[in-house]
């Protein structure tokens, strides 16, 4: 066994050994340690920042809100803790029931693991991070192998304030990933639907429950009657931020027929006019552009024209945000994840074949639907089977931290934040039940030992619980 896995499975029981006095700590001190962590990555935002843009090229803008998004996720989880985490008390389902009271506590994971990807790696980590250890986990989060150094940053700054050490980091490759997986008691994955599927094998194996935030090809709907500039200057934001590198990035674009000409050459003419590093960086990786080039090379190969850019620098993994059009659904740009600034636009007849064509895929994360008129918006994204739809924007749905972030088909498992599920996911509920009177009457009905009396009356009893009516008091 190489070291590096040796030191998987040290780091794991040495934390396995502290969750419980973080655990015992109770929901008021956790929350006063997250606190104290939020001061201290506000304190350090400008060195965070720094150290996205050199890891991953954002623009500086873009880096500023990874740094800044999770701090308010802390601001709005330490608020929510002691709600979401509260001793609940079911009423009694019947009366004989009410002889007993009953506390379903959240006890938490000890150890989850947050497997995180290069495009967000920050914000990705913190954002599962800070809820598992507001439950009372402890975590160890396993950044990309292409982009840890700010992930290192800002979890050593957990042990700068002093604060118990559940909170770690594992800087490894794909191994060291496999073997997280095989210690862990739950698993938080985010990144692509292939190692997805391995990964919620292995926890099938295991029996341990996982969460997987996947791959996307995400839709974007324009209707006859949307606002043409704002969609297109909305659908631009949407597919080109980082890069195009986000799971809800707008992939696809379904316009009617009466608006199309009009939005392509206001979609095409606001594209042009971005500039470089500024508005939209190179790729982060080697493997990324390659994807990206080949989609984009099989489109132009297969019919599409070229709007806007359409250029390539391989040396520095950048591809100029393109804009194409003539596209149909046997190009890849279209059935595949591109994760890039490609914006392929298709001129359709009708919503209706704007929404069959917004389904045909096997992902389901996120899609927009464009229109002046709301609940004609609202009508078409009852049909679309993804886990959020936005009305006149895109990615508003993951700064609405009370709202799940859940992945349909093979966008994922399970979902993350959606306020007190956010924090629950990470917790095991555990009943206990108390008598409220000094003898159980179980031991009157059903303890040994069996009687002909005691079988009487144990099913006239049941009887008159469970039925309604006349049909309580037959024999």
């Amino acid at each position: 066994m190489s070291s590096e896995l040796i030191d998987v499975s040290k780091r794991v029981s040495e934390l396995r050994v502290v969750q419980s006095d973080w655990e015992s700590l109770g929901v008021t001190g956790r929350v006063r340690w997250v606190r104290r962590y939020a001061n201290w990555l506000l304190d350090n935002a400008d060195l965070l920042t720094e150290l996205l843009v050199a890891e991953c090229g954002k623009p500086l803008v873009e880096a500023k809100v990874e740094v800044t998004v999770p701090i308010d996720i802390i601001k709005y989880y330490c608020r929510q803790a002691e709600k979401s985490l509260r001793t609940r008390h079911p009423a009694p389902p019947n009366l004989l029931n009410a002889v007993k009271r009953v506390d379903v506590v959240h006890r938490p994971y000890p150890v989850v693991a947050v497997i995180t990807p290069w495009n967000f790696p920050l914000g990705l980590s913190l954002l599962d991070a800070i809820p598992a250890l507001l439950a009372g986990a402890a975590v160890v989060v396993k950044p990309a192998p292409a982009t840890p150094h700010t992930v290192v940053a800002a979890v050593e700054g957990w042990a700068e304030i002093g604060a118990p050490a559940v909170f770690t980091v594992i800087a490894g490759d794909d191994d060291a990933g496999r073997a997280l997986v095989d210690e862990a008691d739950y698993v938080q994955f985010t990144g692509s639907t292939a190692t997805g599927r391995k990964i919620a094998q292995r926890c099938a194996e295991r029996l341990i429950p996982c969460g997987l935030e996947l791959g996307g090809k995400d839709p974007a709907i324009v209707l006859a009657d949307a606002d043409v500039e704002l969609a297109a200057h909305g659908i631009a934001w949407g597919a080109l931020i980082n890069a195009g590198q986000m799971c809800t990035s707008v992939e696809r674009v379904y316009v009617v027929d009466p608006i199309y000409d009009s939005f392509v050459e206001t979609l095409a003419g606001h594209v042009r006019s971005l500039r470089r590093d500024l508005d939209v960086s190179s790729l982060v990786t080697a493997e990324q552009f390659e994807v990206v080039s080949r989609h984009l090379a099989d489109a132009t190969a297969s019919g599409a024209r070229v709007l806007a850019g359409g250029g390539t620098e391989p040396a520095e993994r950048w591809v100029e945000p393109t804009v194409l059009v003539d596209v149909d659904h046997t190009m890849t740009c279209l059935r595949e994840e591109t994760f890039g600034p490609l914006i392929p636009v298709v001129r359709v007849g009708d919503e209706s074949e704007a929404v069959r064509l917004a389904n045909a895929t096997t992902y389901g994360l996120s899609a927009s639907v464009w229109s002046r008129d709301i609940r004609h918006a609202e009508r078409v994204a009852a049909q679309l089977d993804v886990g959020a739809v936005n009305i006149n924007d895109v990615h508003a749905n993951l700064f609405f931290f009370a709202a799940p972030m859940a992945g349909w088909k093979e966008s994922g498992l399970g979902s993350r934040l959606g306020g007190a599920d956010g924090i629950v996911k990470y917790c095991r509920p555990q009943t206990v039940t108390k008598p409220r009177a000094p003898l159980p009457l179980q031991r009157l009905l059903l303890w040994y030992p069996y009687t002909d009396f005691r079988t009487n009356l144990l099913g006239r009893t049941l009887r008159a619980l469970a039925a309604t009516g006349r049909r309580r008091f037959r024999s």
